[in-house]
């Protein structure tokens, strides 16, 4: 468990410490329209390699697939930190995330193979506790790298602590898990490669639709029709293959379909916000990078409470419906107070916003996961957990690239109102930091300002929408009980939900 507390904090780490250091990157390397890029990226190679992850470790042993994941993952964080323009950071991003695909789905596996569902809400909370401790401290320690050192630390300080979690893991993990042969080993390349084709495009056409192209250009109606015809190919090619990468199989459990997309639910909202909310407390509300990662800290204490505390009342009552139901009241909540914000918005009032936000995420994050493994065999533990993580993970990627999309269009139509439609500003604002910010006329300060309120405002109020969905479906997750008390149990006890006395 220490180990993959580590590897827990090494995850989160990373998006914490470069949300509040987006700006001053931008700013620096120029490119504004490729802001949400940086996020999407990263987490689309994330979404892309986390069923493939899952999968090998149910194939090879989790331990070994986990530990080369940590590897490409620090190899792709040095490589962000030699960045010298736009285009190298989102590809070694991505190429970044390929790795980070691999460290969730991993901690989430070996957890699973550990301990049973009804002792697995402990632990799970305390994983997720993790995850508040690094929101908190990597936003304070990537404010103070931007601010005193160099954006490129942000990247350089995973080294360090990537070293550590592979060090600890490879002494202390053990796992008795029945492997192949690697010659026998069968990867589905084919379905990982359609998968990718299909996700790519359509990230594409949500990012560049009304941006880069207008809706109904060749280009947009080209990227979604590959995305919907990839999509239908690779289920087809799922259904053949010997050991798909996404077991289709899986969605035949009715909580497994709808803990999977209240995940993607989850994503949307989470990564959205920790992507777009310090462009506003740093361009409105005038906060320096330090301060705009201290600021996030009472979302990420609300969303620790959550999970520890709902972790210890899962684990002995077995109950946790109510958790997903109120979850997604209190996730769409915040999220409508978030999308009130205007220029006069003060922190407090925000501080108050993120504490109910945070609520929702800590009774959601660890709650649909728990749900999710206890809904499929022992066996299929490593593609469950991955297949889940994706959809997760996707519902973050077409959340960033959906909402920055919006937001773009939002700032730079605004600005186009008050400046008239052919002032050129593009360059102006693709490489505008907050510092350099304070430097500009009143008159452009104000508009700008008001321009990133008008542009948060969207997208808040569009992410919290798609929580009504989630609410709805939460109520028809069904309260199954929650395998095992002790390790022998799960293994033995139990093979499908369905075995379970509903």
């Amino acid at each position: 468990m220490s180990g993959l507390v580590v590897a827990m904090l090494l995850a989160q780490l990373d998006n914490m410490i470069v949300a509040p250091a987006l700006p001053t990157i931008v700013g620096d390397l120029g490119g504004l329209n490729h802001l949400s890029w940086v996020v999407t990226g990263y987490i689309l190679a994330s979404a892309v390699a986390t069923p493939l992850w899952g999968k090998l470790g149910d194939l090879i042993g989790h331990k070994y697939t986990f530990m080369a994941s940590i590897v490409l993952f620090l190899i792709g964080s040095a490589l962000c930190g030699l960045s010298q323009n736009m285009t190298e950071l989102v590809l070694f991003r991505a190429f970044q995330g390929l790795g980070a695909g691999g460290l969730l789905v991993g901690i989430m596996s070996v957890v699973g193979m550990l301990v049973p569902p009804r002792e697995r809400g402990k632990y799970i909370g305390v994983m997720m506790a993790v995850m508040p401790v690094a929101m908190i401290g990597g936003p304070l320690v990537g404010g103070f790298i931007t601010d005193h050192m160099s954006w490129r630390w942000n990247f350089y300080v995973n080294l360090p602590l990537g070293a550590l979690a592979l060090m600890v893991i490879w002494s202390t993990l053990h796992l008795s898990h029945e492997t192949r042969p690697l010659n026998k080993v069968v990867i589905d390349w084919w379905g990982a490669g359609v998968l990718t084709t299909w996700i790519v495009a359509l990230v594409l056409g949500i990012t560049w639709g009304g941006t880069e192209y207008p809706w109904g250009s060749w280009q947009i109606v080209s990227l979604f029709s590959v995305a919907a015809v990839g999509l239908v190919v690779f289920l087809l090619i799922e259904r053949r293959a010997e050991e798909p990468v996404i077991g289709l199989h899986l969605f035949s459990n009715s909580n497994f379909r709808l803990s999977t997309a209240l995940g993607f639910v989850a994503g949307f909202a989470m990564f959205g916000t920790i992507t777009f909310l310090p462009q506003f407390q740093q361009f409105v509300q005038g906060q320096s990078a330090t301060n705009s990662g201290l600021l996030l800290m009472p979302m990420m204490l609300s969303v620790m409470a959550l999970s520890l505390g709902g972790g210890q009342i899962i684990s002995r009552t077995g109950r946790y419906k109510a958790f997903l139901v109120v979850g997604m009241v209190l996730l769409g909540a915040g999220l409508y107070l978030f999308s009130t914000m205007d220029v006069g918005t003060s922190t407090g009032r925000t501080a108050i916003f993120m504490v109910v936000l945070g609520a929702g995420l800590g009774c959601l994050m660890q709650t649909t996961n728990l749900v999710a493994q206890n809904s499929v065999p022992v066996r299929d533990l490593g593609a469950g957990t991955g297949t889940f993580t994706f959809v997760r993970t996707l519902g973050g990627s077409i959340g960033v690239a959906a909402l920055g999309a919006i937001y773009t269009h939002q700032l730079n139509g605004s600005l186009s109102d008050k400046f008239g439609a052919k002032a050129d500003l593009g360059s102006k604002v693709s490489g505008l930091t907050p510092a350099a910010l304070k430097g500009q006329p009143e008159q452009f300060v104000s508009a700008f300002r008001g321009a990133v309120a008008t542009g948060t405002h969207s997208i808040f109020l569009i992410a919290s929408t798609l929580t009504v969905a989630g609410f709805v479906i939460a109520w028809f997750v069904r309260e199954v009980a929650l395998r095992g008390s002790g390790p022998s149990t799960a293994e033995n006890a139990v093979t499908t939900v369905e075995e379970v006395g509903v």
